[in-house]
């Protein structure tokens, strides 16, 4: 670690500091790191509680990612983080500079006077007013009930920092589904969780649609595990979310009863997504919203002498069969009267799973038309 006062540092962590003031800051990526058991740390301006903090997110060559929030002292404590480093990429709203130190000693500071000078135009506010920040503020603040009960945040309505990507997550899912509100009925709704593992998405969907939208809902969440079915219905009960059913079973033998204005699922793995969205379709559901897991089907049958020069490596065929089993999903509600779309759910760098399949129910139909 370098303890020597460097003048290129100080005048970034100022720059830094400008930019994070202003709602300007992107990302500060650190790589070179002095520390021989880290690969790289990424600093990015988070909201959390009302309240925007800088999170440092530190990756190790054993393969964990740390977490730590700076609330205060925001220069100091940037000056000592960046003292170990030898690397460092300020990526901003306006522009973006960098700081290169070598073997020597020899400090460099790249782009920060131009950096500057756009972080003090009035432009800026512009900018930032257009939505080319990432600080925004979410439909779940963290001081739900449900969320404290399922641990995504403290008592105090804190998100855990080891939660944030998970609380990322669920608002982005929330925002998919007020995106297409005025796909789905106004007073009632019947909505379906097949796969719904602890639930997270499901307590969100249901407080969305009851506490937000003053809705009467009647809400099923449908999986195998007979321990999260008893924690989830506990859940409900303590928190009088009354109209949450939990069914422990397996998803391609239930009958839905009512018939399903809303079907989710997130991160049904590889062929449950697809039994997700045939037993969605098959009951008419008017609005289908699915996040794919693993797609391990085609990627172990794929022959095809044609496409060998994409599946002799493995990781682009992984990305390829990915890409394909998702298009044939696609194409095969479109076939059942769906206008369908593929989406992004959340940035990639929380989780490569941020592919969203959106299905909407046409209001007419022509099957025998299709087929020809």
């Amino acid at each position: 670690m370098k303890n020597v006062k460097s003048e290129a540092l100080e005048h970034l962590s100022d720059l830094v500091v400008i930019a994070f003031n202003k709602k300007a800051l992107k990302k500060i990526i650190l790589s070179k790191p002095h520390a021989v058991d880290e690969i790289k740390s990424v600093i990015t301006s988070k909201m959390i509680t009302s309240n925007i903090v800088l999170q440092l997110e530190t990756f190790s060559k054993d393969n964990k990612a740390y977490h730590r929030n700076i609330r205060e002292n925001f220069k100091k404590e940037l000056l000592r983080i960046f003292r170990n480093y030898s690397q460092i990429n300020v990526i901003t709203t306006v522009g973006d500079c960098q700081y290169m130190c070598a073997k020597s000693g020899n400090e460099k500071l790249i782009g920060d006077n131009s950096l500057r000078k756009m972080l003090q135009s009035d432009e800026i506010e512009t900018i930032n007013t257009n939505g080319n920040n990432k600080i925004k503020n979410y439909i779940l603040s963290g001081n739900e009930d449900f969320l404290k009960k399922l641990g995504v945040s403290d008592e105090t309505g804190r998100v855990r920092d080891k939660m944030q990507s998970k609380f990322r997550q669920i608002n982005k899912f929330i925002e998919h589904i007020e995106a297409i509100k005025d796909k789905l009925p106004t007073n009632t709704i019947n909505i379906y969780d097949l796969c719904c593992g602890k639930s997270y998405l499901s307590f969100a969907v249901y407080h969305y649609f009851k506490n937000v939208l003053k809705m009467n809902v009647k809400m099923v969440c449908v999986d195998l595990k007979a321990d999260v079915i008893e924690y989830c219905t506990g859940v409900a009960n303590r928190i009088g979310f009354d109209e949450m059913q939990f069914v422990c079973g397996d998803i391609n033998e239930y009958k839905m009863i009512d018939k399903p204005h809303l079907v989710i699922s997130l991160h049904a793995c590889d062929i449950a997504t697809d039994i997700v969205l045939n037993k969605a379709s098959q009951n008419g559901a008017d609005v289908i919203l699915s996040t794919p897991c693993c797609h391990h089907e085609l990627n172990h049958t794929l022959n095809c002498e044609a496409l060998s020069f994409v599946s002799k490596h493995s990781m682009l065929k992984q990305k390829m069969c990915d890409a394909m089993t998702d298009a044939l999903r696609l194409m095969k509600l479109e076939g059942e009267g769906y206008k369908v779309d593929a989406l992004e759910l959340i940035d990639p760098e929380d989780t490569p799973k941020n592919i969203i399949l959106r299905a909407i129910k046409k209001k007419t139909f022509d099957s025998k038309k299709q087929k020809n």
